[in-house]
């Protein structure tokens, strides 16, 4: 059993900074891929952020030069450094992980619950 546990999320004026963080736990033997979607009301889930095991990162247009993506691989933990935040960032945040299970050695792909980010004035 693998869990992607999101924390970070809250209410932030526009401009302001937030930080998530998504902890991988569980019968853990690779990760591979992780990154970050998001989904605003009436919308779909878009990616935001992804980055490989090899380090190698992708970002949306709409988050280029603002947000970063980080992990700490002995930890299986990725961030997402969220700055000059725009109301249209409004949205939940979901953190997702290509994971290979140290039980049956498949890789999965996990979700985390999502976390809410705000921003408004």
């Amino acid at each position: 059993q693998v869990t992607l546990v999101e924390s970070g999320g809250g209410s932030v004026q526009p401009g302001g900074s937030l930080r998530l963080s998504c902890a991988a736990s569980g019968s853990i033997l690779n990760v591979n891929d992780m990154g970050w979607y998001r989904q605003a009301p009436g919308k779909g889930r878009e990616l935001v952020a992804i980055l490989t095991s090899s380090g190698s990162t992708s970002y949306a247009e709409s988050a280029k030069g603002r947000f970063t993506i980080s992990r700490d691989n002995a930890k299986n933990t990725v961030y997402l450094q969220m700055n000059s935040l725009k109301p249209e960032d409004t949205a939940v945040y979901y953190c997702n992980a290509y994971i290979s299970s140290s039980t049956t050695g498949r890789f999965t792909n996990y979700w985390g619950q999502g976390t809410q980010v705000t921003v408004s004035s």
